[in-house]
């Protein structure tokens, strides 16, 4: 992995276009929108806040959605053009170009499948009161429709790939498609599949699917509620989440050594836990002033990719998270899953 060759990690996940701008409040009361909050669009009913805000309002534009901030995060860190893999579904318009664009414009290598029928997903941030609040509408549109063939059609990609990820997201979309690139991890030597809980929600609706999945895990990613989610589904009778991740470490695995088990707790101390040792590792975060805190979106996102940003470089684990609370803490810092121009990460 040391060589950093391209298409060295490939992710699988849910791409949305995020499209930021300021707003007033008469705008979001035009919508029946509330300042702060995060919706999900209900059928068409927001269709033409997007077309409005695009047509009428200075934005920014992302290739968001969960996988691709973490996999924007690697690029970003290591600077070198299409060291990742993308694959996920966008739809066959104009919001689908500009997230193509986007990606390539960071370097990333973004490998979509095209719907000809159903729009891009995207997720509106409606920042309003001087940067004060922020009210996101999302639309998932093309990224659900994704499908096992895009990638057996696009092989060569999973093949080149010694790091493959997936968000818990995508079980929800394609169950099929993560147990065929985990099984690929694991029939061939030399390569990983990491996966990230996502949401409390995966563990309680997609429970049966992501438990099949667990055996391939070499490397697990939640925070704390994600954990306790899992906790549960699992039937642990416990909250220490030292002791759960300790319990997801020692869970049945395919590969010979285990797995390693990374859950964080947003200020406080990263929990490490892997097979082959009793003890959970702690680390601790450093402190952010309040006042340097703008937007959390996307801190999740940017941690796991500061981790794989290190891990492809074969550092130890300490560096790995020091890079993913690096990578965080500047995400946060940012309105949106935005990076700063400079990566000042000193191992």
């Amino acid at each position: 992995m040391s060589d950093l060759s391209e298409g060295i990690i490939l992710g699988i996940g849910n791409p949305l276009l995020d499209i930021t701008c300021n707003v007033s409040d008469e705008f979001l009361t035009k919508w029946k929108l509330n300042a702060n909050d995060a919706i999900m669009t209900e059928g068409e009913s927001h269709d033409k806040l997007f077309t409005e805000i695009t047509a009428n309002y200075q934005c920014q534009y992302i290739a968001g959605g969960s996988c691709q901030n973490t996999l924007r995060t690697i690029q970003w860190m290591l600077s070198k053009p299409n060291l990742v893999t993308c694959f996920g579904g966008v739809g066959d318009d104009e919001f689908g170009r500009i997230m193509a664009d986007k990606s390539r414009e960071v370097g990333l290598n973004s490998v979509y499948r095209v719907d000809k029928l159903v729009p891009t997903g995207k997720c509106a941030c409606l920042i309003s009161q001087g940067n004060a609040c922020r009210s996101l509408v999302a639309y998932l549109g093309a990224s659900q429709s994704f499908n096992i063939q895009h990638v057996l059609d696009n092989y060569s990609y999973v093949e080149k790939a010694k790091i493959i990820y997936s968000t818990g997201y995508h079980l929800a979309v394609s169950k099929e498609s993560i147990l065929n690139l985990a099984d690929h991890a694991h029939s061939n030597a030399g390569k990983l599949f990491a996966f990230n809980l996502s949401a409390p929600y995966i563990s309680q609706v997609f429970g049966k699917d992501l438990l099949e999945v667990v055996p391939y895990m070499d490397i697990l990613f939640g925070n704390e509620t994600e954990a306790a989610a899992f906790a549960e589904l699992n039937g642990w009778q416990t909250k220490d989440l030292k002791q759960v991740a300790k319990l997801a470490a020692d869970m049945p695995c395919r590969r010979p050594d285990g797995r390693i088990v990374v859950i964080t707790q947003g200020v406080d101390a990263v929990l490490v836990a892997t097979t082959a040792h009793h003890e959970v590792r702690e680390y601790p975060v450093p402190v952010v002033p309040e006042s340097e805190i703008v937007d959390t979106i996307g801190a999740g996102d940017a941690f796991v990719g500061g981790y794989f940003a290190q891990l492809v470089r074969y550092r130890p684990i300490d560096v790995c998270v020091r890079s993913g609370v690096y990578a965080a803490q500047q995400v946060i810092r940012q309105i949106g899953a935005h990076f700063p121009q400079q990566m000042t990460f000193d191992e």
